[in-house]
C-alpha cells in the first residue's frame, strides 16, 4: 500500500494514514451494515410472499401450502408452485438489487470519506505543521524566537507549551556559554598578548646577548603557539555554538581576500596559489567562514612539497549548493587517515610539514585546523570531505546551500 501511494504521488505521512483509516473504518461499517440488512430483507420477503390458500370447497377454511389437515385442489397447487416459483426468482432478484446497489453507494461513499478524512485531518494537523515549522526556524538561524501556539489546552498545546520550555532553557543556556567564550576569549589573550609584547621588548634591547636573544626567540615561538592554540579553541567553541545572525555573503569573494593575504606567505615557502572563483552567494558568518577557508589553505600551504608544489583554489555552483574546493601537492596521504584529519589534535604519524617549516610565515599549529574546518561547515548546513590525491596531496571539498 505505501509504494503504491508512493507512486501515485501521495506521501506516506500521518495525514495520508488518517484519512486511509477513516476511509477503511467507514466501509468496513458500511459492509457489516449491508450484511445485517441484506440477511434482514431476506426474512422480510419470506414474510410479505408467503402463499396463502383458501380452499373453495371450505372457504372459511385458510393454511399454507403444505398445512396439516388442508389439501387444495390439484389446480390449485399447479398454480401455487408456478407462483412459488416466481415468489423465489422475485426474491432473489430483489436481493441482488439491494447488494449491488448497496455495495456501488458503499464504494463512492468510501472515497468520499476519505477526501473528507484528507480534509479533516489536514485541519487537525495544522497546529503540528506550525510547530515544525517554528522549530525548522528555530534550529537554523536562532533560539529567540517561540511557537507561542493560541488555542484550547489539548494535547498539540501541551506539546508545543513543552517544546517553548525547552528553547527557552536552551537559549540560556547558548547565551550563558556565549558570554563564557567572549570572557575567556579577552582573560586568554590579554596575558599572551602581554607577554608577546615583553618578548619583543627585549628582543629589541641592544645589549641583550646571543643566548639571550636566542631564549627570546623560542619563548616568542611558543606564545606565538599558545595564541594560535587558544585562538583554535575559541573559534571551534563558537563554530559548534551556531552563529546567531547569518547573512548573505559572497564565499568567492572572502576566499579572494584569504589568497590576498595568505600570498606572500606561499611565496616564502616557494608554493604557486592558482585560484578560479565563481560566482555562489550562500548565508554564512564571514568570520567564520574566513577561518574556515584560511585554516585549509594554512593546511596546504604547509602540508606540501619543497619544490614546485602549488595549491589550487576554486568556487563553483553546483545545482543549490556552492561549493568550496582546496587542492594542492604534497606527500601521499593513505585514505584510511583522512577521517581521522578532522578530529581535534590529530595529525598524521608518517607526514612532516615539508613547506613553511623555515621559510613560511606560518606558526605551527596544534592540529585544529580542519576540525575547525568541519565544525564551521556543519554551523552553516554543509559538509566536507577529503580525498587523496593522485601523486600526492589532498583533495579537500566543503559545500554550502546555497542562498
Amino acid at each position: 500500500m505505501r509504494r503504491l501511494l508512493e507512486l501515485l504521488g501521495f506521501p506516506w505521512t500521518i495525514r495520508t494514514r488518517l484519512s486511509l483509516l477513516y476511509a477503511g473504518a467507514f466501509f468496513v461499517a458500511g459492509v457489516a451494515l449491508i450484511v445485517a440488512i441484506y440477511l434482514y430483507l431476506g426474512v422480510v420477503l419470506d414474510r410479505q410472499f408467503s402463499i396463502r390458500l383458501v380452499n373453495d370447497a371450505a372457504p372459511n377454511a385458510e393454511g399454507q401450502l403444505g398445512a396439516p389437515g388442508v389439501l387444495p385442489p390439484r389446480d390449485l397447487m399447479d398454480e401455487a408452485g408456478r407462483i412459488s416459483v416466481l415468489v423465489r426468482q422475485a426474491r432473489l432478484n430483489t436481493l441482488d438489487t439491494m447488494l449491488m446497489v448497496s455495495l456501488a453507494l458503499v464504494g463512492f461513499l468510501t472515497i468520499l470519506a476519505g477526501v473528507i478524512g484528507w480534509l479533516v485531518a489536514g485541519q487537525a494537523l495544522r497546529p503540528l505543521r506550525d510547530i515544525t515549522a517554528t522549530a525548522r526556524r528555530v534550529a537554523d538561524r536562532s533560539l529567540h524566537e517561540r511557537i507561542a501556539l493560541a488555542g484550547p489546552n489539548d494535547e498539540i498545546k501541551d506539546l508545543a507549551d513543552t517544546l517553548d520550555q525547552m528553547l527557552e532553557r536552551l537559549d540560556r543556556s547558548f547565551d550563558s556559554q556565549r558570554r563564557f567564550v567572549a570572557n575567556a576569549s579577552h582573560e586568554l589573550r590579554t596575558p599572551l598578548t602581554i607577554t608577546r609584547t615583553l618578548i619583543e621588548v627585549a628582543l629589541l634591547d641592544a645589549a641583550a646577548d646571543d643566548k639571550l636573544r636566542q631564549l627570546g626567540t623560542t619563548l616568542l615561538a611558543v606564545n606565538q603557539r599558545h595564541e594560535k592554540l587558544t585562538d583554535g579553541l575559541l573559534t571551534l567553541a563558537s563554530g559548534e555554538q551556531r552563529a546567531a545572525q547569518f547573512h548573505a555573503v559572497e564565499l568567492g569573494e572572502i576566499a579572494g581576500h584569504i589568497v590576498t593575504e595568505l600570498t606572500p606567505v606561499a611565496e616564502r615557502a616557494g608554493i604557486r596559489l592558482g585560484t578560479a572563483f565563481g560566482r555562489g552567494t550562500v548565508m554564512g558568518d564571514a568570520f567564520l567562514l574566513e577561518r574556515l577557508i584560511q585554516n585549509l589553505i594554512e593546511n596546504a600551504i604547509q602540508y606540501n612539497i619543497s619544490e614546485n608544489g602549488w595549491v589550487s583554489i576554486h568556487t563553483t555552483t553546483n545545482g543549490n549548493s556552492v561549493e568550496l574546493v582546496v587542492e594542492n601537492t604534497g606527500p601521499v596521504v593513505p585514505t584510511y587517515e583522512i577521517p581521522s584529519l578532522f578530529e581535534p589534535f590529530r595529525r598524521l604519524a608518517t607526514t612532516e610539514r615539508l613547506a613553511g617549516t623555515t621559510r613560511a610565515a606560518i606558526t605551527r599549529g596544534a592540529g585544529l585546523g580542519l576540525s575547525i574546518v568541519r565544525s564551521v561547515a556543519h554551523t552553516h548546513g554543509g559538509g566536507v570531505e577529503a580525498s587523496p590525491r593522485e601523486g600526492g596531496g589532498l583533495v579537500v571539498r566543503v559545500r554550502f546551500p546555497g542562498a
